[in-house]
C-alpha cells in the first residue's frame, strides 16, 4: 500500500511539474538582455537606414530563427524591404514673412516658426493672402466643416493645431492629421499652423524644436512613386505661440479670442479672412534610401483558421545620434522602443515554446522608420506578404513605460472595437486594470503604427502601461526628461519585472485572439468602422 501510495504520489507530482513546465513563462532577465542589445551604444540608435538599424533587424531576424518562427518576408527570407524618400532643407533659410496694416515681419525658421518644404524636392516662393479656417476640419460622420462659406483657393489657410475639447480623443487626432489633405481639396496652397493653448501646453515650443528635425521622409510605393503627406501643399508651416497674434492684426477677431472659444467644451472657432498676406520661402533636396522591417510567421494549429492572422508589431528603430552637442548624442532608445521589441520577441518566445500553438497564425512585424512618420508599418499595410482581408486583429507594442510596477494599462483604439472584450478579460484575470486614453492631447491613436491597420480597416490597438501605482509621475518625468534623448538608455532605473509581466499580458491577449471562434468586429456606427470598413459585419456596444 505504502509504495503503490508513493508511487501515485511520484506519477501525480510528475504531471503536475510536466504541466507547470509546459506552461511559457516570462523572464524579467530576457526581457533586460534583448534591451542592453538593441539599446547598447554601438547601434548608434538604430535610425532607419543606418548600419545600426540593419544590425537591429538582424538581431530581430536570428532571434525568430533560434525560435522557429518562420520567415513572413519577402523572397522567403524575414526581411520586408521599405523603400523611403528624405527631404532635407538646402539654400537660404526657409523663412515666413507676414504684412498687415502695421508693416512686415519676417518669422525664421527654427527660432519663432517652422517651415516645411516640398517632399518631392524644389524651391518655393509662395506668396498667398491668409484665411483662418478654425480647427481646418470637414467630416460630414461628426458634423463638422470647417471650410464651409470659405474661399481658399489659391490662398494659404491658417488652422488651430489641435482638435475641439469634448469630441473622441482619437476621432480627434484622426481629424487632426487630415488637416493637410483637406486643405489641399479645398485649393489651398499652404498651411500654417497656430497651436491652441492645450496643445502648446502639451508640446511646448522649445521641447518641439529640440525634437523636431529638419528632414521629412515618406515612403515610397512598389512603383517608385512617393506619397505625398502634404497632399500637394507647396509648404507648411508651425508658429512660436506668441508669435502667431501678428496673423490676427485688424482682423474680425484676435487670436485671443480664437483662443478662449477653442478653450470651451465644444468650442470651434469658425473661420474668417484674415487682413494679411504671407510669403514662404524654402528649398529642399531628396534622396531615396531603404530599410528593413522584419516579419515573423508562426503557423497556427487549426487546418482553417490558420489563414487567418493576428498581427503583433512593434518598431525597432529609434532616431539615431545627435547631429550636434556635446557629451553623450547617441539616442539609444531603451523605452522607445527597444523595450516593445523585447516585449515582442518574448511574446514570440512564449507562443512558439507553449504547450500548443493557437488556432490562428500570429504575424510579428518588427517595423521600422516609425519614427519618422510610421513608414515601415504604412509601406506593410499597403502592400503586405499576407492579404490584409486575412488580418484579423493587430496589436502595436510602442515605448512601453517600465520604470515602475504597472498595475493598469492603456489599450488605445480599443474602444471602438470587440477588441476591448479581450483586453477587458486578459486584465481582469491578471488582477490589472484597463484605463481610458490618459493624454488625449498627445493624440497618440494616429502617432503609433498600429494606426496604419485600422487606416486598412483592420481592427487594431496599441498598448502601453498606464498611470496608476506611480505611472502618472513616471510617464511625466520621461516625456519631459528622456523622450527623444540620449538618457533613455540603460541608466534609468528600469524595472525589469514589469517587462515580464508586459509580455505575459500581451502573449494572454494574443492567444484570446488567436483561439477565438469568431473574429474581432468593429462595433455598429463606430466612427473608424463606418469610415475604414464600411462593409464589414459589425457588433452592437
Amino acid at each position: 500500500m505504502k509504495s503503490r501510495a508513493l508511487a501515485i504520489l511520484v506519477a501525480l507530482t510528475a504531471a503536475t511539474a510536466a504541466v507547470i513546465a509546459a506552461e511559457p513563462e516570462f523572464s524579467a532577465d530576457r526581457i533586460r538582455a534583448h534591451v542592453s542589445f538593441l539599446a547598447d551604444d554601438l547601434l548608434e540608435g538604430r535610425e532607419a537606414g543606418t548600419r545600426g538599424h540593419e544590425i537591429a533587424a538582424s538581431y530581430v531576424a536570428s532571434q525568430f530563427g533560434l525560435l522557429g518562427v518562420k520567415p513572413g518576408g519577402q523572397n522567403g527570407g524575414y526581411f520586408f524591404k521599405v523603400d523611403l524618400l528624405e527631404s532635407s532643407l538646402t539654400g537660404p533659410a526657409p523663412a515666413l514673412t507676414v504684412t498687415t496694416s502695421r508693416g512686415t515681419q519676417t518669422l525664421k525658421h527654427r527660432g519663432n516658426a517652422f517651415v516645411r518644404g516640398p517632399i518631392a524636392g524644389g524651391a518655393t516662393n509662395l506668396s498667398a493672402p491668409l484665411v483662418f479656417v478654425g480647427f481646418g476640419m470637414k467630416d460630414a460622420a461628426v458634423g463638422y466643416d470647417d471650410y464651409k462659406g470659405l474661399d481658399v483657393n489659391g490662398k494659404i489657410v491658417v488652422a488651430l493645431y489641435g482638435s475641439p475639447k469634448g469630441i473622441d480623443s482619437e476621432v480627434g487626432a484622426h481629424l487632426q492629421s487630415e488637416q493637410p489633405r483637406v486643405a489641399a481639396e479645398h485649393g489651398a496652397v499652404g498651411i500654417i499652423n497656430v497651436m491652441t493653448r492645450a496643445s502648446a501646453g502639451a508640446f511646448p515650443w522649445q521641447q518641439l524644436m529640440e525634437l523636431q528635425p529638419d528632414e521629412s521622409t515618406t515612403w515610397v510605393r512598389r512603383n517608385g512613386t512617393p506619397f505625398d503627406p502634404s497632399y500637394g501643399l507647396t509648404a507648411a508651416v508651425a508658429i512660436e505661440p506668441t508669435a502667431a497674434d501678428a496673423l490676427f492684426i485688424a482682423a474680425s477677431k484676435t487670436l485671443t479670442q480664437v483662443l478662449d472659444e477653442a478653450d470651451q467644451t465644444g468650442g470651434r472657432p469658425q473661420g474668417f479672412e484674415l487682413k494679411a498676406t504671407a510669403k514662404i520661402t524654402v528649398a529642399t533636396k531628396v534622396r531615396r534610401f531603404s530599410s528593413p522591417n522584419v516579419v515573423g510567421i508562426i503557423e497556427g494549429s487549426d487546418a482553417k483558421l490558420k489563414n487567418e492572422y493576428v498581427v503583433l508589431m512593434g518598431h525597432a528603430d529609434h532616431i539615431g545620434v545627435k547631429k550636434d552637442g556635446t557629451g553623450d548624442r547617441i539616442n539609444n532608445g531603451a523605452l522607445d522602443n527597444a523595450a516593445g521589441t523585447a516585449t515582442l520577441i518574448e511574446v514570440a518566445r512564449a507562443l512558439a515554446v507553449a504547450p500548443d500553438r493557437p488556432r490562428r497564425s500570429i504575424l510579428i512585424v518588427a517595423n521600422t522608420a516609425e519614427e519618422k512618420g510610421l513608414l515601415g508599418a504604412e509601406s506593410f499595410a499597403h502592400a503586405p506578404t499576407v492579404p490584409i482581408d486575412r488580418m484579423i486583429a493587430a496589436v502595436d507594442l510602442d515605448m512601453p513605460m517600465l520604470l515602475y510596477d504597472f498595475t493598469d494599462v492603456v489599450a488605445y483604439g480599443s474602444t471602438h472595437s470587440t477588441l476591448k472584450v479581450a483586453f477587458e478579460k486578459t486584465a481582469s484575470a491578471m488582477g490589472i486594470t484597463l484605463s481610458p486614453d490618459p493624454m488625449p492631447e498627445q493624440a497618440i491613436f494616429v502617432r503609433s503604427d498600429h494606426y496604419t491597420m485600422v487606416k486598412q480597416g483592420v481592427p487594431a490597438v496599441m498598448l502601453a502601461t498606464g498611470m496608476a501605482n506611480g505611472g502618472d509621475k513616471a510617464w511625466a518625468t520621461y516625456l519631459s526628461s528622456h523622450y527623444h534623448r540620449p538618457s533613455d538608455d540603460l541608466s534609468l532605473s528600469i524595472v525589469w519585472s514589469a517587462g515580464a509581466k508586459f509580455a505575459e499580458f500581451n502573449y494572454r491577449v494574443l492567444r484570446a485572439l488567436g483561439d477565438a471562434d469568431g473574429r474581432p468586429q468593429w462595433y455598429a456606427k463606430d466612427y473608424f468602422g463606418d469610415l475604414f470598413a464600411p462593409e464589414a459585419v459589425k457588433a452592437q456596444n
